[in-house]
């Protein structure tokens, strides 16, 4: 080994030792609770169970692999129940620490003075300095801006809130032995909270016994803000006026509220019958009254902190009058107007409180008032104060809590989240077409062509007639539908326009798609045709199959082309938002196709917005997993084509990544940041011609892309017998009874692959370890292209080095493959009946992994995996021992329970093994 590479490596090592204290103090503690809780002889096999796994994850040893087995199978029941359990809590706590080590070196690296970190806010204004961008041009992005991560619901999170709350606890206990130099008596009490708190977490039920309703997951939610949200964000906003007053004095920076964070959870239809119109409304309430409970609480915090006196102070008259006007006329407050004022704004938004959602407030108010109207004007009254603090020598009392509380009211107004809707286009499709069969307009509207379709809508959308009746009886279905946008358009009028801005339209294929919902629009009120007509909300086509991203551009030059479409959107601005589904593409023609065609999609979208004046704003249904879209967000971020930014991106946060990225508030301030910064850096500076032009390297990957999409639909969907190969080598079958989420695991009730929905796809084949979704067809495609090029490994290597598109989808494989174990893979293959079946796609499966990894190194010149980033290379080293007893138990109550055994006991041990894989894996759906 060279000897920089050593000091590297030292380097590393001494960098890493606080983690390994973490986790040997946790995974005693741990040791100690199993001991106690369950007695010894659970204990002894469990760190035989450890040390066994351990063994053969460092050398492979056969033996051990063996004894492994020797030692799991013959396990009774409740002490398999034990084993799972430990090691998934092991696992567990091993992320709890990995985060706090996270934190600490970030901390370690600012204090020290160090250059700015990749992503970091810093880090981007540096680079736009850099590229000489003008504080003008940069101002102007802020104009325009919007960076919005949305929450959705899709369930991979198998985590229970309050087990997220104890990870909190233990995280803060960590978190206090780092930062604080305690006494002997203070540290025997933080050894006690960690000992009482691994306790409460051995004692607490790991699975849900019921499934997540909707409205659970809108609480769930909740929680985020309450945790992060609505904190980091107003800090975040803080952060970035101070960082460019400083860089660029000359000039008042007053930013706009353009980040925020938006919900499906409540209005996502699709595939969900439990979403309906009350269900909104609920939702609505819920995240209405937690943002009101945070405006009380912070008010009366502000209350105790400005005594301030008017006999020792100037105020100034519209502070004078604001606490005259207010309920509180206690004498001993006769001197404080602040608090006088701040008595009078709480008891408004009580009254706010009760009017909007029927909430009472924990702390009842002096007096009783009128509830605030709007989220401005509540604003309007802490600027009164605000105003006066700065203009009478007390401008640094303005700076901190009544600053963050009013850009958190501006920001999250009285409605928390803007909630999207969203829908299958078929859907609206048989909606539309029963309003049109009742009024006796169209027999047969879903016979039409595609041209007689639009025709026909058209002409509907522009005429104030409704097609609705209320004395007609329609289905179920489209009652349900008219019912949604119904109670749309009441709860903006309630809540404010924010609080329902956007429609989503699932499986979008065609123009008539986008108007057809504009029809049902129309038919709620939300669309108001004439000579000037007007659009209430943003209609957004989600292209998510590889065909319809291939269309996507020519769908959206097709409604554009339409006039009266046209003149809806001038009548927003002239913008336009476009969903890009990274999951549903990924499962229908695998990871490098998918890539591909959603960066093409990209560009060309780009270019027909640009040549209709309609600014792009795109919104990325990116998952968890790289198999759906996931990675690193600030790569994934700048590896978007030239334009295809331009200040302006929603993307999803869906599932376990939600509490990852944002369960802890410097966990969460440190992602939001990440966000800003990347799309700073990817609107103003050109990544895509950095070192040499990307257009050369399109040809080869249209030519990759052809040869992956045959390799990977050669063996999903056009090899006989590999739906049964699936749902029997993984454990899609008990996912979907796993109790995770509201969403039914397909969106039909039926056994192919087609139907079934892409979370659990990708969730089912990380479980196993094979997470053949995140390159499945690479190693052909690359294996023939290199073939028939002499070059060709050359071409490659240079764009890794010089596109930031390729070097970003390759560095996701390469995590992706290092998580891959095709030793245990071959275990869950053994579940499979048929041999010759096993023998025939498995083979196929090692083929290509072989020819991936290899490949793969060859372009990255490297010798092997995660050779660049050795922080997760190390990581997964730890974890690996602990997961692989898991998957060895998965396996074998996989066989049982397959066999005919009924026990409960059994199928909750496979839930609790599912928990720990994931918990192990991290990002795995």
């Amino acid at each position: 080994m060279p000897q920089d590479a050593r000091h590297n490596d030292q380097d590393n090592f001494s960098k890493d030792e606080p983690l390994r204290t973490d986790i040997r103090l946790l995974g005693r503690v741990l040791g100690d609770t199993v001991r106690t809780q369950e007695g010894d002889s659970v204990f002894d096999i469990v760190e035989r169970v450890r040390q066994t796994a351990v063994r053969f994850a460092r050398n492979g040893d056969p033996a051990a692999r063996d004894e492994l087995a020797a030692l799991l199978d013959p396990l009774p029941r409740d002490t398999t129940q034990s084993v799972v359990r430990a090691f998934s809590y092991f696992l567990q706590l091993a992320n709890i620490a990995e985060d706090e080590h996270h934190i600490r070196r970030r901390r370690a690296h600012d204090l020290a003075g160090s250059p700015p970190r990749e992503g970091s806010l810093i880090f981007a204004l540096d680079a736009l300095s850099t590229a000489k961008i003008s504080p003008e041009a940069i101002a102007d992005f802020f104009a325009h801006a919007l960076v919005a991560p949305v929450l959705t619901a899709h369930p991979t999170e198998v985590q229970r809130q309050s087990l997220i709350r104890n990870h909190r606890d233990i995280a803060r206990l960590l978190d206090q032995r780092e930062r604080l130099q305690m006494t002997p008596e203070e540290e025997a009490e933080n050894d006690l909270g960690l000992a009482n708190a691994v306790l409460t977490l051995w004692q607490s039920r790991m699975l849900r016994p019921v499934r997540l309703k909707v409205l659970d997951e809108v609480r769930n939610g909740v929680t985020y803000f309450k945790e992060t949200f609505f904190t980091e964000l107003p800090r975040l906003y803080i952060q970035a006026t101070q960082q460019l007053q400083k860089r660029y004095p000359e000039k008042i920076w007053a930013l706009p509220p353009f980040f925020r964070v938006g919900s499906w959870i409540g209005g996502d239809r699709d595939g969900n019958p439990f979403v309906t119109a009350e269900i909104l409304r609920e939702a609505l309430r819920l995240q209405s009254a937690a943002a009101l409970n945070h405006y009380l609480e912070e008010v009366h915090e502000l209350g105790g902190e400005l005594p301030l006196s008017d006999l020792l102070i100037k105020v100034t008259p519209e502070l004078v009058a604001l606490a005259e006007h207010s309920t509180d006329h206690s004498p001993q407050r006769a001197d404080e107007p602040y608090r006088r004022a701040l008595s009078g704004i709480y008891a408004r938004l009580a009254a706010t409180a009760r009017s909007l959602d029927q909430v009472e407030p924990v702390r009842h108010e002096i007096g009783h008032a009128t509830a605030y109207e709007t989220p401005e004007a509540l604003r309007a009254d802490l600027k009164v104060l605000a105003n006066s603090l700065k203009l009478n020598g007390s401008a640094q009392l303005a700076g901190g809590r009544l600053r963050r509380l009013l850009r958190a009211v501006q920001v999250f107004g009285f409605h928390l989240a803007p909630i999207d809707l969203r829908q299958n286009s078929e859907v609206h499709a048989r909606s539309v077409a029963e309003l049109l069969a009742g009024a006796g307009r169209c027999a047969d509207y879903e016979a039409l062509a595609e041209v007689d379709r639009i025709k026909l809508l058209v002409e509907e959308i522009a005429t104030p007639r409704p097609l609705y009746s209320p004395y007609l009886n329609y289905s179920e279905e489209t009652q349900g539908e008219l019912a949604i946008f119904f109670a749309a358009h009441e709860l903006r009028q309630r809540y404010g326009a924010a609080a329902l801005p956007n429609c989503i339209i699932s499986k979008t294929d065609g123009v008539s798609d986008l108007l057809e919902l504009a029809l049902l629009l129309k038919e709620s009120g939300l669309l108001l045709p004439g000579a000037t007509p007007r659009l209430d909300v943003n209609i957004i086509p989600l292209f998510e199959t590889i065909e319809d991203l291939q269309k996507s551009a020519a769908t959206m030059a097709g409604v554009f082309d339409i006039p009266a479409y046209r003149a809806l959107i001038a009548g927003r601005g002239d913008e336009h938002e476009v969903m890009l589904g990274y999951s549903d593409s990924n499962k229908d023609g695998g990871f490098l196709t998918s890539g591909w065609e959603l960066y093409k999609a990209e560009i060309e979208l780009a270019q027909v917005f640009a040549r209709h004046q309609v600014r792009l704003r795109l919104f990325h249904g990116r998952g968890g997993s790289v198999g759906r879209g996931g990675g690193p967000t600030y790569h994934a971020i700048l590896a978007q084509p030239a334009g295809a930014v331009s200040g302006q991106i929603r993307l999803t946060e869906q599932g376990e990544v939600i509490s990852t990225k944002y369960g802890n508030p410097d966990t969460g301030r440190r992602n939001l940041e990440v966000l800003l910064a990347a799309t700073l850096e990817a609107s103003l500076t050109d990544h895509e011609n950095q070192v040499e032009p990307a257009q050369q390297f399109h040809v080869v990957m249209d030519e990759l892309s052809a040869r992956a999409f045959n390799a990977y639909r050669g063996l999903v969907y056009e090899t006989p017998g590999f739906t049964t190969y699936f749902r029997q080598s993984t454990v899609v079958s008990e996912i979907a009874s796993l109790n995770i989420g509201s969403r039914p695991a397909s969106r039909k009730a039926s056994e192919r692959i087609e139907d079934l929905r892409a979370i659990p796809w990708v969730f089912s084949w990380a479980q196993c370890r094979l997470m053949l979704p995140g390159w499945y067809g690479f190693g052909s495609a690359v294996d023939g292209y290199l073939q028939g090029n002499s070059d060709g490994l050359a071409t490659l290597r240079r764009m890794v080095k010089s596109w930031p598109f390729f070097k970003s989808l390759l560095s996701n494989m390469d995590m992706v493959l290092a998580k891959t174990d095709l030793a245990i893979a071959s275990r869950y293959a053994e579940l499979v009946t048929d041999a010759g079946l096993r023998q025939r796609i498995f083979s196929r499966i090692e083929t290509e992994w072989a020819l991936t990894r290899k490949h793969l190194l060859a372009i990255l010149e490297q010798d092997d995996l995660l050779a660049e980033n050795p922080m997760l290379k190390r990581s997964l080293q730890l974890r690996s021992p602990y997961m692989d007893p898991l998957n060895h138990l998965q396996v074998e109550l996989l066989k049982r329970h397959r066999a005919g055994d009924t026990d409960e006991r059994l199928a909750r041990g496979i839930h609790l093994s599912i928990n720990g894989i994931a918990s192990g894996l991290r990002n795995s759906g």
